[in-house]
């Protein structure tokens, strides 16, 4: 039993005091508590009374006691100070608690006791009477004071006991008057009695009190007090050095400024760019087409990778036996990644061209890793899908087991509409004008399928090895001689950046948790709507749970603020980062996102070899969610392009069909419908390693 003693506070010495074995009980023995310990926590009723026989020696810290509030005059006879409560009470019934005590005994005194007349006088009396009043009340207080000191002990003492009970009653109502306002302003505003969305009001130069209203609230609603009454109400606020109540009137600096930024957010947006629009873009492709390779040296030529990194880089290849796989590395930062020469995890970087700001996504092209790569084409506004111009290395990715259909079927069904084929390896193709030919011929007829309109969908010849035609137009005379478009990153600048939801209410989705320097942990992803400011309450789902947004971090630069389409990383406080999982969705408290384990969806299947049928088995990717669903009912199915009902109730969906089905998931989800957010409200489903369908939430169950 010694290990579950507190050893550490144990007194080794009582052991030894006395040898009464006898004068304790058995379970005494096993205490072991030190008497600060017990002197701590255990009651004792002797020292409880302690503190009533206090000698009345300490007669020189009454000079420093705070000023005693000028409740009641305590030079009256008993007779007047009876008259003077009688007065005060028929006061009190009139006027409640919207004046304090100090006026109101100020007010009897002056008019003689007389109810009426007192009453009068309080409430004709304007600002200047009120700010006389206080000088007044506290010259008082100073006679008091002064003659306190020269009473006798004992009388002094009974004095400053009745003194002191006055001041405590003074004080009660000196809280009401400094929170009267602040309720009026949050019940009339918001209809709840809660702060969350206003700030406190703050007393202006003026004496008018205003109530800054945020997000979602009208300020039409807001009540205003009128002048008199809130400069009659600051005389009696209690002063900071009396009691810490000081905050109740002072709004918070990081809430204040919220409401500020509500107003011009769009107009801080383009200044904080400074006028270049944000664009995300994911690099997708067939597995060894080129992607890293061609960008990790689109990324060396723009400088964003310095001379001495990149001689690092090719060393180190070299001596792996991966000469090639240099520019690769540059996207490709795991050992694990370089050692198998496959992307696994998306890359993220970020790069300027002459007017956007582009946040460089590099997509994995194995099977393997298909669902990372839904999670970065899910992030996403525009695409570059590469592919492989080498012969049979094109006819492999394209044909059935490849991903370059795969991956551009799944950008479009996630929302991307733009769309730049970069043809790689144009140089060991002698840059064939023939096959190029062929290949956008065969691509096209696809992508046309696929729903990309041709007008949206650009082919740009590259070598990304060699940087040709990469970020200036190739001076190569075999290029030259047919093609004259423009370079890969002339068209990734030609691409019209989307609009962004920066009014709706606020959403993130979640793509990575990890526990960082200091208090608190982060989360990284993209902001779908909405904006977000260091100090803001955000709320967690499916946990339900809220936390503070200590910090916001977008491309390792600290930001007091970001907005719609930026990829951040939030560290939040508050909160058990057991709680949140990638897949987790913040949003705004006042507006939360809806969680649901059954949806009703509008879905179309790809090419499919077993048809669905009731109670199918999926993997249902939303965002940056993967999580098990099962099909529960099919509703009907519905005409392609018009969308009309064909059949109701169909007992099983083949290849190309579109159809209305009900999805149950295996935990709860966080789900927006389609109308409402575009972003949030499209999913895929996949089976056994192949995308069979990608669906628009059209309605949430529960």
């Amino acid at each position: 039993m010694s290990r579950h003693r507190n050893v550490r506070g144990y007194n080794y010495d009582e052991d030894f005091d006395d040898d009464d074995m006898y004068g304790q009980s058995v379970d005494d023995d096993y205490c072991c508590i030190s008497p600060a310990t017990a002197n701590q926590f255990i009651y004792s009723r002797q020292e409880r009374q302690a503190p009533k026989e206090e000698p009345l020696e300490e007669e020189g810290y009454e000079d420093e006691d705070v000023p005693i509030s000028p409740t009641v005059n305590h030079n009256l006879d008993p007779l007047d100070q009876a008259k003077l409560y009688s007065c005060l009470d028929h006061m009190r019934t009139v006027l409640g608690d919207a004046v304090s005590d100090s006026v109101l005994s100020q007010a009897a005194i002056r008019c003689g006791f007389d109810p009426q007349r007192a009453l009068d006088a309080v409430l004709s009396e304007d600002t200047k009477t009120a700010l006389v009043a206080k000088t007044t009340s506290e010259e008082t207080a100073s006679v008091l004071r002064v003659s306190q000191e020269k009473a006798p002990l004992p009388q002094r003492t009974k004095q400053a006991a009745v003194a002191e009970k006055a001041k405590n009653r003074d004080v009660t109502h000196n809280k009401l008057d400094s929170e009267v306002v602040p309720k009026v302003a949050r019940m009339t505003v918001s209809g709840k009695k809660q702060t969350m969305g206003f700030d406190v009001p703050s007393t202006g130069e003026n004496g008018v009190v205003s109530a800054s209203v945020r997000r979602g609230g009208s300020p039409e609603n807001a009540t205003v007090t009128p002048a008199s009454e809130a400069t009659s109400k600051r005389p009696e606020t209690p002063s900071k050095g009396s009691n810490g109540d000081e905050p109740t009137t002072v709004p918070t600096p990081g809430r204040s400024g919220k409401a500020k930024q509500t107003i011009n957010i769009k107009a801080e947006l383009e200044k904080r760019q400074g006028g270049k629009p944000l664009l995300n873009l994911v690099v997708i492709g067939h597995v060894d087409a080129g992607k890293s390779t061609l960008m990790g040296h689109l990324l060396y030529l723009l400088g964003n990778v310095n001379k001495r990194t990149m001689h690092k880089y090719e060393q180190e290849s070299k001596k792996a036996g991966k000469a090639s796989f240099a520019y690769a590395w540059v996207l490709d930062e795991t050992g694990e990644e370089r050692d198998r020469g496959v992307t696994m995890d998306v890359g993220m970087t970020k790069f300027e061209t002459n007017s956007k700001v582009v946040t460089l996504m590099d997509a994995p092209g194995h099977r393997d890793f298909i669902p990372n790569m839904i999670t970065g084409a899910a992030q996403a506004d525009v695409a570059v899908l590469v592919v492989d111009a080498s012969r049979g290395e094109f006819e492999a990715g394209f044909e059935a087991g490849g991903q370059t259909r795969e991956h551009a079927l799944l950008v479009r069904s996630l929302g991307v509409t733009q769309l730049a084929v970069a043809v790689n390896k144009m140089d060991q193709v002698n840059w064939q004008q023939e096959r190029f030919q062929e290949i956008i011929s065969k691509l096209g007829h696809f992508l046309k399928q696929a729903g990309f309109k041709e007008s949206d969908v650009f082919y740009i010849p590259t070598s990304g090895l060699s940087g040709e035609n990469l970020i200036t137009r190739s001076s190569v005379a075999q290029l030259t001689s047919w093609y004259t478009g423009p370079s890969l990153l002339e068209q990734i600048d030609a691409f019209k950046a989307p609009q962004r939801s920066v009014d709706k209410p606020f959403r993130l989705c979640v793509s990575d948790v990890f526990k960082d320097q200091g208090s608190g942990f982060c989360v990284t992803g993209k902001i779908e709507a909405g904006y977000i400011q260091t100090g803001d309450r955000i709320l967690a789902m499916p946990p339900n749970e809220t936390c503070t947004v200590k910090g916001i971090t977008l491309h390792d630069e600290a930001l007091d603020w970001a907005a719609a389409g930026d990829h951040v990383s939030l560290t939040v406080t508050g909160m058990d980062i057991i709680k949140i999982n990638v897949g987790c969705v913040f949003c705004d408290p006042k507006e939360p996102i809806r969680v649901c384990t059954r949806f009703r969806a509008r879905i179309l299947l790809f090419n499919i070899e077993v048809p669905i049928t009731q109670g199918f088995p999926v993997l249902l990717h939303y965002q940056t969610v993967s999580e098990p669903a099962t099909i529960r009912k099919l509703i009907s199915v519905l005409h392609k392009s018009s969308g009309e009902v064909l059949k109701k109730k169909p007992k099983c969906l083949g290849k190309g069909m579109n159809a209305i089905v009900e999805i149950q998931t295996q935990r709860p989800v966080s789900l927006e419908l389609y109308k409402d957010y575009k972003e949030l409200g499209r999913f895929m489903l996949r089976y056994v390693g192949s995308t069979i369908a990608a669906g628009v939430v059209t309605e949430i169950k529960e």
